[in-house]
């Protein structure tokens, strides 16, 4: 395990996950989110698929995201494990509400110096909307990825529980 992707659905604990990871192993911890947002009103990174292509071309990386679609097929071919964190609605839902109210309320800075807003809770485009409309697509796509020939190769571990997750993680 040395270019790891830790994939799933909003919500599911990937940044918490590469981070612990990347501390046990000694491995570079790379955000998706920090790499595609880059300045003030959530100004996209033009620089992206640049920039994630050195990343990848390095021996050993962690990335918290199935990838943005201008470089998935870039990271998954690149990566030698796929970490996924299939859990369900019922589990994830409470815990993207949990986060998102605490960065409201605490007006946490997050990528390129934006924070959520209460305005921003009536977005499609918000952390809690997203995670309900996009579970069920995310499953499929990451499904399909872990099936297809081309990635065959990878090292896929599937998680259904975060007390699974949280064996493994000790058992390192």
């Amino acid at each position: 395990m040395e270019r790891i992707l830790v994939v799933g659905v909003t919500g599911a604990g990937k940044s918490t996950l590469a981070r612990a990871l990347g501390s046990r192993l000694g491995l570079p911890c790379h955000e998706m989110d920090a790499l595609h947002f880059n300045g003030p009103g959530w100004a996209t990174n033009d620089m992206l698929v640049e920039e994630v292509s050195e990343l990848a071309a390095g021996p050993r990386w962690i990335v918290d995201s199935i990838g943005h679609p201008d470089v998935r097929d870039l990271l998954w071919e690149r990566a030698d494990t796929v970490i996924w964190l299939d859990y369900r609605k019922s589990v994830v839902m409470p815990r993207v509400l949990r986060r998102s109210l605490r960065r409201t309320v605490t007006r946490e800075v997050l990528f390129g110096g934006n924070r959520e807003s209460w305005a921003g809770w009536l977005s499609r485009e918000h952390p809690v909307w997203w995670a309900w409309s996009q579970h069920g697509a995310r499953h499929r796509e990451v499904e399909r990825r872990v099936r297809d020939p081309r990635f065959a190769p990878l090292g896929t571990l599937r998680f259904t529980h975060p007390d699974e997750t949280a064996a493994w993680l000790a058992s390192l």
